[in-house]
């Protein structure tokens, strides 16, 4: 199993980088055109008093070893389920892949903090285990490979688009 944690420094405000993570807009141009997954949507978003509950599905641009793809198979998707807790500002997901299910699990959590007026730091920690015998391991890390891209293409697309002004 992997954990491992990626840390990538926002240029907004705390308020700003929540509304802007939440963003049903934001994040389907995020996975379509930064990240270049060929599907993306989020299903549902249900705002409550306490938290927001997304449901987002997925097919991701698949840049991984011929062994890995061919277990996970060419029409590999993903569910994600995630919750934002108002109160302790934290983001906890977890995601359901298309294949193997009950063998693949990926789930973590975000958090953010003010490091001056207008920055703040994201946390990302994450959790990928692969338990299939004989390529377990190879998943893993082509897995952590392709989360630490993706997470570093959205610091840098969230902050191009926080320095382009656009609004929400």
């Amino acid at each position: 199993m992997g954990k491992f944690t990626v840390t990538n420094e926002i240029n907004c405000n705390l308020e700003t980088f929540w509304k802007l993570f939440l963003d049903k807009g934001f994040n389907e141009t995020l996975y379509r055109e930064e990240l270049h997954f060929p599907e993306f949507r989020i299903v549902e978003q249900i705002e409550t008093e306490s938290e927001v509950i997304r449901r987002s599905e997925g097919q991701p641009k698949m840049d991984l070893p011929a062994p890995v793809l061919k277990v996970l198979g060419s029409g590999f998707r993903y569910t994600e389920e995630g919750r934002f807790n108002k109160a302790t500002k934290v983001w906890t997901f977890k995601l359901t892949p298309s294949t193997l299910a009950d063998k693949l699990r990926n789930e973590g959590t975000v958090r953010a903090e003010a490091i001056g007026d207008n920055k703040v730091r994201r946390t990302a920690e994450l959790v990928i285990e692969a338990k299939i015998f004989g390529v377990g391991g190879l998943i893993e890390s082509a897995a952590e490979k392709e989360l630490r891209k993706g997470w570093e293409s959205s610091a840098v697309y969230m902050n191009k688009w926080l320095a382009q002004g656009k609004t929400l």
